[in-house]
């Protein structure tokens, strides 16, 4: 769960995709006082005297040197030359020998068999089938003609391979450029490995980067314990660590964006340019609860913004590159959260101002081409929520929000670390977002503070907000959602039965559900445009796509959930450029527990529908009641008046939006 916590410094060439391995565990691996086991020089099979880091020094040196000169022998060759015997014999097999692999032994020609089927993988060395391939071979789909990569996707086959075998928990898939470490998804839907890009390393001389990818795969990693087997080698012990101090880091960033909620409300009161803020509250046109939700609204559209900065997913992909540059050298917030560690801030306010132009520009149609930014809509557009689009924040202020949202104050002397929004999840978005629902705001007029203490009669229970844990959407979604996709798969058109699953979340929360189902779906898709082989990385985010496009609907109560709900379903899509509105259509704001049916508009809605309940207005309840027996029953005829069968119009309204998605 912990997986959004991530080092101060950025780790340029590492990325992990699924729940192979959390980010947090790059931190704690070269953090000393982390207290992550398994690092010890004895945990490493190293001599006396020599650390692990010590070891990745005396490695680094040796490849550095075995880097250039395979670059050089490289392109000595002729164009299209997928060196492959070179880049195994003079790069990748140095590479593993300084990862205390020794020399790996090939696997003849036959591969590796499991389940009577065979996988021409090239090396294996004792429990880490390796895949050595040639220069900068496209590991996600077939090369036709070049052994190993011919039939199928490099790493769907080793994939394939996991997921089949018992034998095997982690493997090596490696082109020269890229190396990529896999483990056994068959318990998991999607893509689950770490990938190394060595090229940015060895030639960017990224040693911190290089340092991961050395504490992560040296070969002491995969080695199998006596009691627990591959189950227990240091790898699968360092997931285990990670999922027991999950609670613990999601609980420090749920108090950091309440943090940063109260610090931008008391930031906001205070500022000598925002009288009329002020006028409005204490004359009550303003109450404490939209004021609230306004600050609310602000931080998830800097969430937003960080998740899709660290995704590379923000800026549009038809940018102008010196709009693109322009913006992340001087109005991302990338550069924002470096200011906020460096310096307090000041009275000025041209960093709000700064972010104010961005927030703007997203919200528009058009965008911000100026800044490389297309037009999102969604979370960004203009709503009555925007309390304080037109006031003035203190670069203090803003700055110490900013601390509060992107890191984690040391403990224990540890360092400080930064919040990898890059991996942050749908599910990680509902924890934080549940537990604000739990708080009400308080504002002194006086101090001129604004607060979020945990009181009686907060949102949460008011509106019957309780998001569901992912071990139990996946109870749900294996009893209900599976059945459908075995039937679809079944069918003499899968690929078309699957896209015409509708599922419907009447309760979308920030969306964890139907981000849940549309990857279910998805990987049935993918295998189904695999030939029921395991789908490449490329497939799998096609169909993830296509799956939110087309099968996935929900509702909710709550307007923000309803806006989280589409941040996270537009964040699993991954498409740059493309506005958030696609999805307006599909995830509405409503009660969906009280439904409109044909015959309830025909008959009206009836007096028992305005009961007081808790929490309601006596008075008022008895008003509406009485107001919509008067208009049920005919007696208040306005200028217009339609006749037409409410079965007849819901029918032509649903045939339109048909002919519309279609």
């Amino acid at each position: 769960m912990n997986r959004y916590i991530s080092n101060s410094l950025d780790l340029t060439a590492v990325r992990t995709v699924g729940a192979a391995m959390p980010a947090d565990v790059f931190v704690r691996m070269v953090d000393t006082k982390s207290g992550l086991p398994g690092l010890k020089a004895d945990d490493y099979d190293l001599e006396l005297g020599v650390s692990p880091t010590e070891a990745a020094n005396r490695a680094w040196s040796v490849l550095t040197g075995a880097w250039q000169g395979y670059t050089n022998a490289r392109e000595k060759l002729p164009g299209g030359d997928r060196a492959t015997s070179l880049t195994r014999e003079k790069w990748l097999l140095v590479l593993l020998r300084e990862l205390g692999f020794g020399r790996v032994p090939v696997t003849g020609p036959g591969g590796i068999r499991a389940n009577e089927s065979a996988f021409p993988v090239s090396h294996v060395a004792g429990p880490v089938p390796v895949h050595l391939l040639g220069w900068d071979v496209d590991l996600d789909h077939k090369t036709p003609g070049l052994a190993g990569a011919a039939d199928r996707a490099p790493h769907a086959m080793v994939q394939d391979l996991l997921n089949r075998s018992d034998d095997y928990l982690w493997s090596i898939v490696a082109n020269g450029s890229t190396l990529r470490l896999l483990r056994d998804s068959s318990t998991i839907v999607g893509q689950s490995f770490v990938e190394f890009d060595l090229a940015a390393i060895f030639e960017g001389e990224l040693f911190p980067d290089f340092l991961v990818f050395f504490l992560l795969c040296h070969h002491s990693r995969f080695q199998p314990t006596e009691d627990a087997g591959n189950a227990g080698c240091w790898l699968e012990q360092w997931r285990t660590h990670a999922a027991e101090t999950g609670a613990r880091a999601l609980g420090e960033l749920r108090s950091g964006v309440k943090d940063a909620i109260e610090i931008l409300g008391t930031g906001f009161l205070r500022h000598p340019g925002n009288s009329e803020l002020r006028q409005r509250l204490e004359d009550h046109s303003l109450v404490a609860a939209d004021f609230h939700r306004s600050m609310l609204r602000l931080v998830y559209r800097l969430l937003f913004l960080f998740v899709a900065e660290d995704r590379g997913i923000l800026l549009d992909p038809k940018a102008d590159p010196v709009a693109a540059a322009r913006y992340r050298d001087w109005f991302s917030t990338g550069r924002l959260r470096t200011v906020a560690r460096l310096r307090r801030g000041t009275r000025h306010d041209d960093h709000w101002q700064g972010l104010r132009l961005v927030l703007d520009g997203l919200g528009t149609e058009d965008g911000l081409p100026e800044l490389g930014l297309p037009g999102l809509g969604g979370i960004f557009e203009t709503s009555p929520d925007d309390m304080v689009a037109d006031c003035a924040l203190s670069n203090a202020h803003l700055l110490q929000a900013i601390r509060y949202l992107g890191f984690i104050e040391a403990t224990s002397g540890g360092r400080i670390r930064r919040v990898d929004y890059r991996n942050l999840g749908a599910e990680e978005l509902g924890g934080v977002y549940e537990s604000l629902l739990e708080l009400v705001p308080r504002i002194d007029p006086v101090e001129r503070v604004f607060t979020l203490p945990l009181l009686a009669g907060n949102e949460r229970k008011t509106t019957g907000a309780h998001y569901t844990p992912t071990p139990l959407i996946d109870a749900v979604l294996e009893s209900s959602l599976d059945y459908l996709l075995d039937k679809a798969q079944g069918s003499s058109d899968p690929e078309a039965a699957l896209l015409a699953l509708r599922l419907c979340d009447p309760a979308v929360g920030s969306g964890h559900f139907l981000v849940a189902a549309a990857r279910r779906i998805a990987n049935r898709l993918a295998r189904v445009r695999s030939d029921g082989g395991e789908p490449s990385v490329a497939v799998i985010q096609a169909a993830i796509r296509d799956v939110i496009g087309r099968c996935v609907y929900g509702i909710d109560i709550n307007p923000m959930a309803v806006e989280l709900c589409k941040v996270s379903l537009w964040l699993e899509a991954v498409e740059p450029g493309k506005p958030l509105g696609f999805l307006d259509h599909h995830i509405v704001n409503g009660n969906g527990l009280v439904g409109v049916t044909p015959r309830l508009l025909a008959d009206g809605i009836p007096d028992s529908a305005f009961t007081a309940i808790e929490g309601d207005d006596k008075p008022t309840v008895s008003s509406r009641r009485k107001t919509n027996a008067f208009q049920r029953d005919g007696r208040n005829q306005q200028i217009l008046s339609f006749a037409l069968d409410p079965t007849e119009l819901s029918n032509a309204v649903a045939s339109a939006m048909a002919e519309i998605e279609a």
